[in-house]
């Protein structure tokens, strides 16, 4: 590839650095610029929806965001009939969730956003097999990146070594490199190992850990007609919870809470620390339910940006994409749906007729592609409590923006219109603006709170403000 991607003179070779959502959704984006595309994995992918060990948080409670998926569809039509067809539950929000977040009980009005809450090999399983049929994409698993080839000035490959062997690793040529290797990415080193300046990393760490087991529902729908529960944690409440349906009438129950009070893995000791939630609903469901396995934690959830966006002296040829570029606190689900929607962004960048896709107006593109979840996820996590990080000064709008904000949160519970609004910039299907639309405007600044449930509402609302087909794939299932 020349002149930085160069992808429009035709691209020999492609060589994408991990085989999760995010590097493979970028490689069927490359497929149609390269001539072959080569997907590198640590791992040995699975035949079936299988647990990997290359995804440490892979058992722990994931959704996917609305806004990812609109981009899944655009990129694998089709694909969520498929997950549906296979048994992600989908759930509407806030009509079939009883939620608690900044001290209220949600309304259970009528649903205006979905989320598929099936378990994480379900998803990937799909996309690989969707991706990997294309037979210009190639595969080198069981295999470890661990160096770029090239200089400052252009990539040129990776350095790839087999898992368990020894030796010196083995040279795979490439014109492009894309890195969705994860949060644990080495290429800033590889960067400086060519001479090259690694990117600036904006962090902030809240020492949020959370613990995850799968049960059965022993309640039988005496608690609550819902299907599931979500308790949000905030910087005066820091403990959060929930339970939320996977496939086969399974649930995968997660609790969390902050350095020094870390949920435990025992699972009596786990029961018994959802009794730290404000409230005992969760705990009643877990003393009722049958646990399915054991609990497991996890606990590297900080937020972590890396500025190759930003201007300096870095390759052509190398990109950075997924948790390699951005990571989120996972509390906020917002990972596979950024995955999604930067396969997008690389994409529509790659195809622009206006513009040459060079390297770094590719980057910035995948930057802009995830800039809204950080905003949410730091922006969060910036006023916990114990929060530590470079990225934690709020800047000059910060002040204005965070009153308007708890105006929104307030009422967000209570008000459907604000809810709405609030929910399309939650599940990135719309920018932050929908929140100063003038309707959401004048209920935030003009009216008055609103009431909301003063326990949990155990029944939804008939209310026919939304219907089934507002969802993508709305009806479809």
């Amino acid at each position: 590839m020349a002149d930085g991607l160069g992808t429009r003179r035709g691209a020999r070779h492609a060589v994408v650095i991990g085989g999760s959502i995010a590097g493979l959704l970028a490689a069927r984006v490359l497929a149609e610029h390269a001539e072959r595309v080569t997907v590198v994995e640590r791992d040995r992918f699975p035949d079936e929806p299988e647990h990997r060990a290359g995804v440490p948080q892979g058992r722990h409670t994931h959704v996917l965001l609305e806004g990812g998926q609109l981009a899944l569809e655009q990129l694998l039509p089709g694909v969520t009939a498929e997950l549906r067809d296979q048994g992600a539950p989908r759930l509407g929000m806030p009509g079939d969730m009883v939620q608690w977040q900044g001290g209220r009980w949600f309304r259970r009005t009528a649903s205006t956003s979905y989320l598929y809450t099936g378990a994480r090999p379900r998803l990937e399983h799909l996309v690989r097999r969707r991706v990997l049929a294309d037979p210009r994409i190639g595969t080198v698993e069981g295999a470890d990146a661990v160096g770029l080839l090239g200089d400052a000035t252009r990539v040129r490959g990776v350095l790839v070594r087999e898992r368990g062997a020894g030796g010196e690793p083995r040279p795979l040529e490439a014109d492009l490199v894309v890195d969705a290797s994860g949060r644990g990415s080495q290429a800033p080193q590889w960067l400086s190992a060519i001479g090259a300046e690694p990117p600036h990393e904006e962090t902030i760490e809240t020492g949020l850990a959370y613990a995850t087991g799968v049960y059965r529902d022993g309640s039988d729908g005496t608690l609550a007609d819902c299907l599931g529960y979500y308790i949000v944690p905030n910087a005066s409440q820091t403990y959060g919870g929930g339970a939320l349906p996977i496939e086969d009438g399974r649930f995968l129950v997660t609790l969390s809470g902050l350095r020094g009070d870390e949920p435990p893995t025992d699972g009596d000791a786990f029961v018994e620390y959802a009794k730290r939630l404000p409230h005992p609903i969760v705990h009643d469901w877990l003393t009722r339910a049958h646990p399915e396995s054991t609990v497991r934690s996890f606990r590297r959830t900080a937020n972590v940006r890396r500025r190759y966006d930003r201007p300096g002296r870095r390759p052509a040829g190398f990109l950075a994409t997924g948790d390699a570029l951005c990571t989120f606190n996972p509390i906020y689900g917002q990972g596979m749906a950024v995955a999604a929607m930067s396969a997008v962004a690389l994409r529509d960048a790659l195809a622009d007729p206006r513009r040459t896709p060079t390297t770094l107006r590719v980057q910035r593109a995948l930057c802009r592609a995830s800039a809204q979840a950080w905003d949410i996820s730091a922006g969060s996590d910036r006023t916990m409590p114990g929060a530590v990080g470079n990225a934690l000064r709020a800047g000059p709008l910060d002040r204005p923006a965070a009153w308007y904000l708890e105006r929104v949160q307030e009422r967000y519970t209570g008000d459907p219109v604000v809810g709405r609004a609030f929910r399309s910039v939650l599940t990135l299907t719309k920018p932050l603006s929908a929140l100063f639309a003038p309707r959401v405007a004048r209920a935030v600044l003009f009216s008055p709170v609103p009431p909301s449930p003063a326990e949990p509402p155990l029944r939804a609302e008939r209310t026919t403000e939304a219907t089934d087909t507002d969802a993508p794939g709305g009806g479809t299932g």
